[in-house]
């Protein structure tokens, strides 16, 4: 990527953030070729630890692609902040109905831009004990069905070792060993053109998380668990539930 290209803003955040990352972590990149080099793309990885979006934002950059995360919009809204999300072309995303209308708008105005879009499909880190990739949310999946961009999916592992979800413990030991791979575009050509059912959203889902998961397993010499790990639905307050 040229520097001339990115402007101030985000040469700036390069600056910040990737001699940290090398004093902090030893990386391995595999397969950085499978990031398309111009175009819309979706990526979607997985989310082992808070850490992880440097890492895999590090491993976008170096591909020649500059990464846009989503974030909570509220952080728009905090002085200083706000005003760099917004240089350096991170996506703010709002909760609710028609805010949310308004966020996939966003979207799929970057997507049209040419930008690459990084969606963690699983909407939060992992809660399956052994840091597998969880069951997904469709988000991904509804902005793939109306642009058509690719979803690239992307697996990480050691930024755990860094700061563990399990335990929100931060370790500060130089050179911690972090990898990050890629894969092909994962086929959802039996989708094109499909009505955004629930069933359609959660079949290709479901695409993407195998894919992850199977890039995932590669990484760590391991199999992933057969069954896909589903977050816990929150007891029901209602009158009458048992």
């Amino acid at each position: 990527m040229a520097h001339r290209r990115l402007g101030f803003w985000r040469r700036f955040a390069a600056a910040l953030v990737i001699p940290v990352l090398h004093v902090w972590t030893r990386r391995t990149w595999l397969n950085q070729e499978n990031i398309p080099r111009t175009g819309g793309v979706i990526i979607a990885p997985n989310h082992v630890s808070h850490f992880d979006p440097l890492v895999v934002g590090y491993y976008i950059f170096g591909s020649g692609r500059w990464p846009r995360f989503l974030g909570k919009a509220s952080l728009w809204r905090v002085p200083v902040l706000g005003g760099f999300l917004r240089k350096v072309q991170q996506i703010p995303v709002e909760r609710g109905s028609v805010e949310a209308v308004k966020s996939l708008d966003v979207l799929i105005e970057a997507l049209d831009q040419g930008g690459v879009v990084i969606i963690y499909p699983e909407g939060t880190t992992t809660r399956e004990p052994d840091l597998w990739p969880m069951r997904g949310k469709t988000g991904a999946a509804r902005l793939a069905l109306v642009t058509g961009a690719p979803v690239v999916p992307v697996a990480n592992w050691g930024a755990e070792n860094i700061f563990d979800p399990r335990t929100s413990k931060l370790r500060f030991r130089p050179r911690t060993p972090v990898t990050v791979t890629a894969g092909k575009p994962v086929d959802l050509s039996k989708w094109q053109g499909a009505t955004p059912t629930r069933s359609v959203l959660d079949e290709m889902t479901e695409a993407i998380m195998h894919d992850i998961s199977v890039l995932l397993g590669e990484v760590r010499g391991e199999t992933p668990p057969a069954a896909r790990y589903d977050r816990p639905r929150k007891p029901s307050t209602k009158a009458g539930d048992a």
